[in-house]
């Protein structure tokens, strides 16, 4: 995220989003070379800006037709523009992060390819990240970033704060981004770590910054699911680093904070009486996790209720694949199977690793070792994948 950091404060600086995702790049290689000899500096950030601030009045001499602006840059005077100081300042550059992404998620694009081209340049996910978080091949995240980025580029769009009716506008895509953003921290799709804390972390803080600007139902919900997952994450991984099933899991060791963070901004969600949107209904299933006392005692049916309403107003695989779980808890491992075998998800390990745990526990060894064979040749996550093979492992 610190590269969306200087994309975004370059951007502010020349008003010009391409070109500021080009002056970050040209400033990063320029800090391979320099930083191997002259070592890191003490203000990294500032260096970068520095850099791209100097790339950008290289750029707009080449650029005849903006001498105003060039003149502007180049005789030194931007340091008196009002604010240029706090523009530069790492206080002021988390803004400009929110500000990027608002600025990216353009009503002018389709809403997937503004959310792709957010994820990428503001995010940093790889187009393999989107791709799974979307469900669909790489080459077709490639070309939607792609067709967004020369949108973009065509339209001449300028980077500026949205007003407020813009920022409503945008403000669903945005909270989209923010969650796709925490749901690679917290699970992430590849790699070797299963958890990526830094980008959850900086989901979080996005989300309480939009609470701030926009205090709606979805934003107070998305914050409230972010907290409640988050809770969860001391107990998620064994001192291996290795997954920790939802049942399997120490809660004496939850984050009781967040806890009540969330269950607060869920309650703010719920208070503003137009119905639970999509974020506060799967931060009410993580609710009903929080306050039970073991996995057993959890409000399998209610959480079965929750999933039948997100259902409704979010369609997926996804959707029906965690109400087969919960059907699976609350009825039994075979009518979780029987809703699991209708799910169709190509490509994804989600599904035979579910398989092959519910399996197991029917005592369907030699089937649960097929689907975990299975969901181990798809998982592309290490420590997930190391996870599922000592399943199979104990199942010989």
């Amino acid at each position: 995220m610190q590269s969306a950091r200087i994309v975004g404060a370059l951007a502010r600086y020349t008003g010009d989003f391409p070109l500021a995702e080009d002056l970050a790049q040209e400033a990063l290689a320029e800090a391979l070379v320099s930083w191997a000899v002259d070592g890191v500096p003490d203000q990294p950030t500032g260096w970068l800006l520095t850099v791209g601030r100097r790339r950008a009045i290289d750029a707009f001499r080449r650029r005849a037709a903006r001498d105003e602006k060039y003149a502007l840059l180049a005789g030194g005077l931007a340091t008196e523009l009002p604010g240029a100081d706090a523009l530069f300042s790492p206080d002021a550059i988390d803004d400009d992060v929110l500000a990027l992404m608002f600025v990216a998620c353009h009503p002018l694009l389709p809403r997937e390819a503004r959310i792709a081209l957010t994820l990428r340049v503001v995010g940093g996910l790889t187009t393999a990240e989107i791709a799974a978080a979307f469900l669909v091949p790489v080459p077709t995240i490639q070309a939607r970033i792609t067709r967004a980025k020369k949108t973009i580029a065509a339209a001449g769009v300028p980077f500026e704060v949205p007003t407020r009716s813009e920022i409503d506008e945008r403000l669903g895509s945005v909270l989209q981004v923010v969650y796709l953003i925490f749901s690679e921290g917290s699970h992430a799709s590849g790699g070797d770590q299963w958890m990526r804390t830094g980008l959850s972390d900086e989901a979080r803080r996005l989300a309480r910054v939009l609470v701030r600007l926009a205090p709606t139902a979805e934003a107070y919900g998305l914050l409230a699911l972010l907290e409640l997952t988050a809770a969860r994450f001391p107990a998620r991984l064994d001192a291996a680093g290795s997954p920790v099933l939802l049942e399997r899991q120490d809660r004496q060791l939850w984050d009781r904070s967040a806890i009540g963070r969330g269950r607060a901004a869920l309650a703010l969600a719920t208070a503003q009486g137009r119905g639970l949107g999509a974020y506060a209904l799967q931060a009410s299933i993580a609710e009903c996790h929080a306050v039970a006392p073991s996995a057993a005692d959890t409000d399998w049916p209610r959480i079965v209720r929750l999933y039948d309403a997100l259902a409704v107003l979010t369609p997926s695989p996804v959707v029906d694949l965690g109400r087969a779980v919960a059907v699976a808890m609350a009825s039994g491992p075979a009518a979780g199977l029987a809703l699991v075998d209708a799910v169709e998800l190509p490509g994804s390990h989600l599904v035979p690793a579910i398989r092959g745990e519910l399996l197991a526990r029917l005592g369907r060894r030699a089937e649960a070792r097929s689907a975990l064979a299975t969901a181990i040749g798809l998982c592309g996550n290490a420590a997930e994948r190391a996870g599922l093979e000592r399943s199979l492992g104990e199942l010989a």
